[in-house]
């Protein structure tokens, strides 16, 4: 028989039996896709089988044929879902093809699509677009992300509204303009493209998320430790060089944000970790590139010295997350300091990260892995929804100049699949070095590679125990603005508010400390002296008195800059009893007038002099008033 003569194959389901006209070259992988458009299936989680019980079951290949896994022209096969998948949404209204009679009076389907990259058993190759995306993504998803160049004139030899190969767009994955203008990595959406720039369009396109764990439910055997098959067990993975990054850009709104961040270690001589909020946007620097803007950084609970950080439980993390989400922000990342003094009266610090040691060490990594694991990254095109992450990993330390700076990066998609499958362990004595467990009694451990280059030349393959961490990393640049920019904090004249878990002196928040804040500030300054993230975290969890259930309106009024709003907000009882509990807790501010004192200048028309605020029940009184009209109380009490 020729290859190239059709071949009559016959698909058993739950549904029915279909026929499929076929090529007798064809591979599997189109068998799959002829399956999939005669039965109309929702998905192509399925499996083809050569026998009735399920065995002999028929693997889907672009380089395997149909003969050469023994398939001949009116065979018959059999097809199940995968996991339960439900692949019919209803139940056809054609009738089932009786296998003893081949009726020629209808025409068989047949595939006529071209596969490229697809992985037919294991995913839709539609995208789901249930999927909530995040803003920027949906943002790109929209734009053309072609790569405008203006004419030439030296080499354009046409009118201005004509292009040729010297002024035509590129696409945004072009190599020869990323490596001119030094773009190391391609953003994530250039990569879609990329991919989605064959003869398919994109429409077999499906991310898959690496799995080192034993896939569940197989019941050829016992399971693991006593028995294994090649269905259940996971692939060997080999290890490269991620070519494409989530985010691709780090920038804090302005310097105070890390200033601030680095005076612990400056007073302390202690490292310090903080996690960053802000938002994404979209980076034009880079073609279809990812900005993370940090506008605030929160410090958790820990306990650090000059070489160690330990993170304690944190009680007030589900108030952080509400209160920066009312502000519309977000955990976008972490930071942490490896710092060590070299001359403290030049400032200078030591050089100690750098090519010949370890950028991040294994430790790092694998926090690094275990956060982006945490926040991941959600995508239409993959098969259960994420793929990938865009949290980003900074770390402060010296550079070659010994001068303090900050260093941006991400893990990989294999590390990530690495730490959350617990099959990743760092090393005692060489940082720039992991090692992979080995697989145990309680876990099987795929075998990880990793490939270099030889004392001759010769790529080869290394197991990796150990691990250089460097196949790991992404980097990401990170830096400040020329023009900054202030989400909190609008008026750098003024002393911020302590930061949040430092036990050190002079950076505790109390009372004390919030009527010496607010009392920098003039009464028609409540929008800029409550502008402040780490103030209203601390009024939101205060002990005494909790504002958190009453400090939505608040956070609103700053996220749209409503200063009327805000006022209004100042006008509430919850915020005269704070004023009164400041009063009675530290000594009066040193400005009448000020947010702190709970005195409110008179509106025109009124009496003459402002207003004061009655200790005991917190009613305004005019200024000629020297007992409280509400409940009679001398104005110069004091509750005890």
């Amino acid at each position: 028989m020729s290859r190239n003569k059709s071949m009559l194959l016959r698909v058993q389901s739950s549904e029915g039996t279909r026929r499929i006209e076929i090529r007798s070259s064809a591979t599997t992988c189109q068998l799959f896709e002829a399956v999939h458009d005669a039965f109309d299936l929702n998905s192509f989680a399925f499996a083809l089988y050569k026998e009735k019980n399920r065995k002999n079951e028929i693997s889907s290949s672009k380089s395997t044929s149909l003969l050469s896994v023994g398939l001949h022209h009116g065979d018959m096969i059999y097809l199940a879902p995968v996991n339960g998948a439900v692949l019919f949404s209803n139940i056809s209204s054609g009738e089932p093809v009786d296998e003893a009679v081949a009726s020629t009076s209808s025409p068989p389907s047949t595939s006529t699509a071209t596969l490229s990259g697809a992985r037919p058993k294991s995913g839709s190759n539609r995208p789901n677009l249930n999927i909530k995306e995040d803003d920027v993504d949906i943002q790109l998803m929209k734009t053309d992300g072609k790569i405008q160049r203006p004419r030439d004139d030296k080499l354009c030899r046409h009118n201005n509204n004509s292009r040729c190969v010297h002024c035509s767009s590129l696409e945004p994955f072009d190599e020869s303009y990323l490596k001119e203008h030094n773009i190391k990595h391609l953003s994530f959406h250039s990569y879609l493209r990329k991919m989605m720039s064959g003869v398919d369009r994109g429409k077999f396109l499906a991310l898959e998320d690496i799995s080192c764990r034993i896939k569940e439910g197989c019941k050829d055997h016992p399971p693991w430790p006593k028995g294994i098959c090649s269905k259940c067990q996971p692939n060997a993975i080999t290890l490269n060089m991620q070519a494409y990054r989530h985010v691709d850009n780090v920038t804090f709104e302005n310097t105070d944000l890390v200033e601030r961040f680095l005076n612990y270690w400056r007073i302390t001589g202690h490292q310090r970790i903080g996690f960053l909020y802000g938002y994404y946007e979209i980076h034009s620097d880079v073609p279809l590139g990812i900005k993370a803007n940090v506008a605030a950084i929160y410090e958790p609970p820990q306990a650090s010295s000059r070489d160690t950080i330990n993170l304690l439980p944190d009680d007030r993390e589900e108030i952080v997350e509400q209160t920066a989400a009312s502000l519309g922000l977000r955990r976008v990342g972490w930071i942490f300091t490896d710092l060590l003094a070299e001359d403290v009266q030049k400032g200078t610090v030591k050089y100690v990260r750098n090519i010949d040691s370890h950028l991040l060490s294994s430790q790092e990594c694998i926090m690094a892995g275990h956060f982006q694991n945490i926040y991941p990254n959600y995508s239409r095109y993959a098969s259960k929804g994420i793929f990938g992450s865009k949290f980003v990993t900074v770390c402060v330390t010296g550079d070659k100049a010994n001068q303090v700076h900050m260093e941006g990066y991400q893990v990989s998609n294999q590390c990530m699949a690495l730490v959350r499958d617990n099959c990743l362990l760092p090393t005692k004595d060489c940082p720039e070095l992991g090692y992979v467990r080995e697989s145990s009694d309680k876990q099987y451990v795929p075998d990880v590679f990793y490939k270099e280059k030889d004392s001759y030349g010769n790529e080869v393959s290394r197991l990796a125990r150990p691990l250089p961490v460097e196949y790991l990393l992404v980097d990401v640049p990170a830096s400040t603005p020329v023009t900054p920019q202030r989400t909190f904090n609008t008026d750098p004249s003024k002393q911020p508010f302590p930061v949040e878990n430092r036990l050190v002196d002079g950076h505790i928040q109390d009372f004390n400390a919030l009527s010496t804040y607010l009392s920098q500030f003039a009464f028609d300054e409540f929008l800029i002296a409550i502008n402040d993230f780490h103030l209203l975290l601390y009024i939101s969890t205060m002990e005494m008195l909790p504002m958190r259930e009453y400090i939505e309106p608040l956070l609103t009024a700053l996220r749209n800059k409503d200063k009327e709003a805000a006022e209004e907000w100042s006008r509430s009882e919850h915020w005269a009893t704070l004023e009164q509990l400041i009063a009675a807790s530290s000594p009066p501010p040193s400005r009448p007038g000020s947010v702190a004192s709970g005195v409110i200048p008179s509106s025109p028309g009124g009496s003459s002099g402002p207003k004061w605020t009655c200790p005991f029940c917190t009613f305004l009184n005019n200024s000629d008033v020297q007992n409280c009209e509400m409940c009679n109380l001398p104005r110069s009490s004091r509750p005890h």
